[in-house]
């Protein structure tokens, strides 16, 4: 990967990494497949380092129907103790068990929204959040969103949708552009 481009320093582990980050982080997204995706994604970092999740993307994006959210929905206790006999993603009961039960409450708020994503967006005036983070100390956890966000995702059934995940989830998916502003990327998003 070039190196030559000023990046965030967080994605400068391998390349991998620093494709996510000038592809993909921070780009607004529209799309609820790719919504489901990241919480599918980010539930399964909870504790865990983002690198570590993003090496078993494409065992996910296999095993739990490419991020439909119909599909895993359907997901029944044989699918679920097959998932966690599978070394290819992580192996917990709980993460398993919340993707599953998160499929179902997403598809809830697409019928009463009529998309996840105008669902989310609503959090942030369906405008993204720019930030003017000069070194990555600057960056928040959590923000007056995520933890509306959050509340209301726990409210409505979701698991592994707690302020710091969620906040993740509007840095990814473009709700908020947290990209350094020496970043070559932050002036491409904002």
């Amino acid at each position: 990967m070039s190196t030559e481009k000023e990046r965030c320093p967080w994605c400068l582990g391998f390349d991998q990494y620093v494709q996510y980050h000038d592809e993909e982080w921070g780009v607004p997204v529209h799309d609820d497949q790719k919504h489901f995706e990241f919480l599918i994604l980010e539930g399964a970092q909870a504790g865990l380092s983002w690198a570590t999740v993003l090496k078993k993307r494409e065992n996910y994006r296999e095993l739990f129907g490419d991020f439909d959210a119909q599909k895993v929905a359907k997901f029944d206790q044989a699918k679920i103790d097959e998932l966690l006999q599978n070394s290819r993603i992580i192996r917990n009961k709980l993460k398993v068990n919340g993707a599953v039960i998160n499929a179902q409450k997403f598809q809830e708020v697409q019928k009463e929204f009529g998309s996840f994503d105008e669902y989310i967006w609503s959090f942030v005036n369906h405008k993204p959040i720019i930030n003017e983070l000069k070194s990555m100390k600057d960056a928040p956890a959590t923000s007056p969103e995520s933890d509306a966000l959050s509340k209301d995702l726990k409210k409505r059934g979701f698991k592994f949708v707690g302020s710091t995940i969620m906040y993740a989830h509007m840095q990814a998916c473009g709700l908020v552009n947290d990209h350094l502003t020496s970043c070559f990327r932050y002036q491409e998003l904002a």
